[in-house]
């Protein structure tokens, strides 16, 4: 049995030209990649897998369609320089494989979890809140509903357009109520296209909103085929949005963005890759990030937590060099809670279990007069 493994992974390594490559050592390297029920041929996937992400050589993929977190489990062992998370309660889950000695690792969790939100969201969003060279950044990994006829219609609440319009609106709500000043990317299948016509196109709420958001694969989708991400239909559908706090980063010399064609570099070209691995393409982004000494925590005057909306507890972070108080209150002014925070703190854990559902205002008052104000979703 030792001689027939060993045969099996020489065989599969022999397969993959040893020019495949993506990641450097001066950009922050993010893939989103639906790797279509994995693993689809059982541990042949995971050992290409395997070899794909040490080739590729990023910090960080985010990951869609985990059938099997127990030969998952098998990959990431698989991966010496590499750990990872997913979701376990929803159908064919996201998940997150990164570089454990490269990038610092706040938080992850996931967003838009309650059943008002299930039909915009058949996974709920996974998110990653990371430190990369002394920057802090928001990964938000998506799966959308799939299918649909190519036509918007708002009037159907089931209408797979419809549902896709409202979770990409839900999203840009997160990030414009939470994550105000940022460096958020958000990734993932989104099952549509960049390039529908207004009427039909549900990023447009997106597309439109150009002094914030830009999509970084928007080149890809309007250019050649031959490099769309989903060439069995073929379309364009895995996307990469960032805020506006990223676009100066990603217009430096060594910042790209685009789709990773890993079945040119694969003995049996895109027949061999989508019978073994996937019906998807990975798109990874580069961007040039320079060093800052330290972390870099937020100031008073940007006050966040993570996550937001709260289920039971949250992360208060900020920087109180001269401590101060957090005052918890409610719409109406009326304060329900002060905590004292003492010097040099970065972080309060905020725990939400007393408190009624609802939209809470907190501040942080530092004991030399600055203010920040945020705005809190319990559920």
């Amino acid at each position: 049995m030792f001689f027939v493994l060993i045969s099996i992974s020489v065989g599969l390594l022999s397969q993959i030209n040893e020019d495949l490559s993506f990641g450097s050592d001066s950009t922050l390297d993010v893939v989103t990649w639906n790797i279509e029920w994995f693993p689809k041929e059982g541990n042949t996937t995971v050992e290409y897998v395997a070899q794909i992400i040490e080739a590729l050589d990023c910090e960080i993929y985010a990951i869609q369609e985990i059938d099997d977190t127990v030969q998952f489990n098998q990959l990431l062992a698989r991966l010496d320089d590499y750990d990872g998370t997913y979701e376990t309660s929803y159908f064919a889950g996201l998940g997150y494989i990164y570089k454990k000695n490269e990038i610092e690792i706040n938080d992850f969790y996931e967003i838009y979890t309650t059943y008002q939100y299930w039909s915009a969201f058949p996974r709920s969003p996974m998110v990653l809140n990371i430190n990369f060279k002394g920057e802090n950044f928001i990964i938000m990994n998506n799966h959308f509903k799939c299918c649909g006829d190519g036509v918007f219609d708002l009037s159907n609440s089931d209408d797979e357009e419809t549902r896709r319009y409202y979770a990409m609106s839900f999203l840009k709500e997160y990030i414009d109520n939470y994550l105000p000043e940022s460096n958020v990317i958000v990734l993932g299948d989104m099952n549509d296209v960049l390039t529908d016509d207004d009427q039909d196109n549900v990023f447009l709420y997106v597309l439109n909103d150009t002094e914030n958001y830009y999509f970084a694969d928007f080149e890809i989708a309007t250019g050649s085929e031959a490099h769309w991400s989903y060439p069995s239909w073929p379309s364009h559908l895995d996307h990469i949005l960032i805020t506006n706090e990223l676009i100066d980063e990603l217009n430096k010399t060594g910042s790209i963005c685009q789709t990773i064609e890993i079945d040119e570099y694969i003995d049996g070209g895109w027949w061999f890759y989508e019978e073994n691995i996937s019906d998807h393409r990975p798109v990874g982004i580069k961007l040039v990030i320079e060093e800052i000494s330290g972390i870099k925590h937020p100031e008073a005057n940007s006050l966040k937590c993570y996550p937001n909306p709260v289920s039971d507890k949250t992360v208060f972070e900020f920087n109180s060099s001269n401590g101060g108080i957090i005052s918890v209150c409610t719409l109406t002014g009326k304060e329900i809670q002060s905590i004292n925070i003492i010097p040099n703190t970065t972080k309060y854990n905020w725990d939400t279990n007393s408190l009624k559902s609802g939209i809470y205002i907190v501040k942080f008052i530092t004991n030399n007069g600055q203010v920040s104000t945020l705005k809190v979703l319990i559920q």
